[in-house]
């Protein structure tokens, strides 16, 4: 139940809905135990043989008005109570939603996908179940439960207690099988996780599994997980399909006592019939208020451990947050210094940077150059905020990164990672996804300059053109182009390309190179490349290696210098002159 207390708020927001059906699931309730009453009444004067035709017809008309009024009575609880365990459903997912696009991309290095899946889907599911139907089983299991045992004592105390001996019985063995059924659900719960990860990963991947003929192999770990899923349930279901039926022999058990005692108090003249009829109706309403508690251990402990998972990922904070004096300076110039910045992943490894101090001015460009795993990428992530540096200074127009917004920080910088995503949407909305309401103009002049304009148009649907699951109809040149144009479309005063023209070939990047020279003339620009091709224009080129900055300079400086610049050139000269003599042949 502790977990459940987070859904108070929920619950707050939708209260007059609760209390309104509430009442009128109580209204319902004092129906039902009316009709009894009318029952007993009736049975007696026929027995006595003093009932009118009409008292006869009035009895019924009123059983009959009844039951309309619990019919009545019954949808507006079902559409009140039913319905705001929907909207507390769709509030906690759009929670849920809202705070994982906050927390910091570490979080999701560590968690699977599927799992967080699970938490949208199967979880909440259970938490709408406890805030819905756990609420209308707590409510008849208590307030009906006991209003009949009440009307049941005021008829025969004897035979009262004679019936309600099965229920310390079914109290027991509720309060144990709810321990074991909120441990099995949550054990089901992590199964599921996997099982959702491991068909999101096969299907993501279905390219490399037919590339490898692995679909046997991925079918048999599909399979296995599977397998194991079923066995959770099984185990929780062993469990909870002993509840019921355990529960309805005791309600049988009750039904034996009260006709056999109560059939002897007729006879012995100590009761009515009407009051053995009667007695025998309000046994069968407890009935449901004693299915009614296992319902509600169930469903609560479901939600329980549904709740305390969402609340897991609810209660973690982002690693990177707007600090409290976070500040937006409005208009961002451009100037960028890195100042003494060394950055670990881990702890426990090796620095991804250290030591690494640059200057960039405003309008200018910045080239970065390494081998795999020199810190390339790392200098971009630490750029945006991806992730904060561990000793150093990462700055903006003078204003330390951690001191601004992440709005205004993202919104100053325009972003091409090196593993390019798109959305599975039409390129339109690719390309146009910073600027939700740029027009078409805007959008083909941003594809133009990212030299994807005519490919676009050549496509039979256009802009229209569906990019599939991550892009996968495009080419990886396609996709990177695409990705130039969504980041050039916000206009932002920092360009950050980090190895985006690493599918396209040598003509279509210089095409691109000129274009973007053109536009981004006056922006800071910072271009990460393996191809010297791609950096060698830029105003200054730092080369990484292990972290660190091993050379600085223009290109020209640094071809003098005769280092790792100077090596990876005459490399990649090498390689053109050899392409281009095998395409002579």
């Amino acid at each position: 139940m502790g977990s459940l207390k987070s859904l108070l708020k929920h619950f707050a927001k939708y209260k007059w809905s609760v209390v309104v059906g509430v009442v009128c699931l109580l209204v319902v309730d004092g129906m039902q135990l009316v009709i009894p009453r009318i029952i007993k009444r009736v049975v007696d004067d026929l027995t006595a043989g003093g009932i009118a035709h009409g008292d006869l017809g009035r009895s019924g008309l009123l059983i009959a008005g009844l039951a309309a009024g619990i019919a009545g009575f019954r949808f507006l609880w079902r559409f009140l109570i039913i319905g705001t365990s929907r909207h507390i459903e769709e509030d906690l997912r759009n929670d849920i939603f809202a705070h994982l696009q906050r927390l910091s991309a570490s979080y999701f290095a560590t968690h699977k996908t599927g799992d967080l899946m699970a938490h949208a889907t199967n979880d909440l599911n259970a938490v709408r179940m406890a805030s819905g139907i756990g609420i209308v089983a707590m409510t008849d299991a208590i307030i009906l439960g006991l209003a009949t045992i009440g009307f049941m004592l005021a008829l025969n105390v004897k035979l009262t207690l004679m019936a309600l001996i099965p229920m310390p019985v079914i109290a027991i063995f509720t309060m144990r099988a709810g321990k074991l059924l909120h441990q099995r659900f949550e054990r089901v719960q992590e199964t599921f996780s996997d099982l959702t990860e491991r068909v999101r990963e096969s299907v993501s991947g279905i390219r490399v599994v037919k590339a490898y003929a692995q679909e046997d192999h991925e079918l048999e770990k599909l399979s296995e997980v599977g397998r194991d899923y079923v066995k959770k349930n099984i185990h929780l279901i062993r469990i909870w399909g002993a509840f019921f039926p355990f529960i309805m022999m005791l309600s049988s058990m009750s039904v034996v006592i009260v006709i056999f005692l109560g059939g002897r108090q007729v006879m012995l003249g100590e009761i009515t019939t009407g009051d053995l009829v009667a007695f025998t109706s309000y046994l069968g309403i407890l009935t449901w208020p004693m299915i009614a508690m296992g319902w509600v251990v169930n469903v609560v402990q479901r939600g329980s451990a549904s709740m305390g998972r969402i609340n897991k990922i609810l209660d973690t904070p982002p690693e990177i947050a707007d600090a409290d004096d976070a500040i937006d300076p409005g208009t961002i110039e451009g100037e960028i210094e890195f100042r003494d910045v060394t950055f670990k992943y881990e702890d426990d490894l090796p620095p991804s940077l250290e030591d690494v101090s640059v200057l960039v001015r405003s309008g200018e460009t910045l080239g970065i150059l390494g081998r795999t795993g020199s810190g390339k990428s790392t200098v971009c992530n630490l750029l945006l905020r991806i992730y904060e540096a561990t000793e150093g200074r990462v700055s903006i127009d003078g204003h330390d990164v951690t001191k601004l917004t992440l709005t205004a920080l993202r919104r100053a910088i325009g972003y091409v990672p090196q593993d390019t995503f798109l959305f599975s949407d039409t390129i339109r909305e690719n390309v146009r996804f910073g600027r939700p309401d740029a027009s078409e103009e805007e959008v083909a002049d941003a594809a133009r300059i990212a030299g994807i304009l005519d490919e676009i148009e050549a496509f039979p649907k256009g802009m229209d053109t569906l990019v599939g699951e991550r892009g996968v109809t495009l080419s990886g040149g396609q996709k990177q182009r695409i990705a130039i144009a969504r980041a050039l479309l916000t206009a932002p005063p920092i360009v950050v390309l980090d190895d985006a023209l690493s599918s396209v070939d040598t003509a279509t990047e210089e095409k691109i190179q000129r274009e973007l020279k053109r536009v981004l003339g006056g922006r800071t620009t910072i271009i990460v490349s393996h191809r010297i091709s791609s950096i060698k224009h830029a105003d200054q080129t730092i080369v990484l290696d292990d972290g660190r900055i091993i050379e600085r300079g223009t290109h020209d400086e640094l071809l003098e210098r005769g280092g790792l610049y100077a090596d990876i050139h005459e490399r990649q000269l090498l390689e053109a002159e050899m392409e281009a003599s095998d395409r002579a042949r």
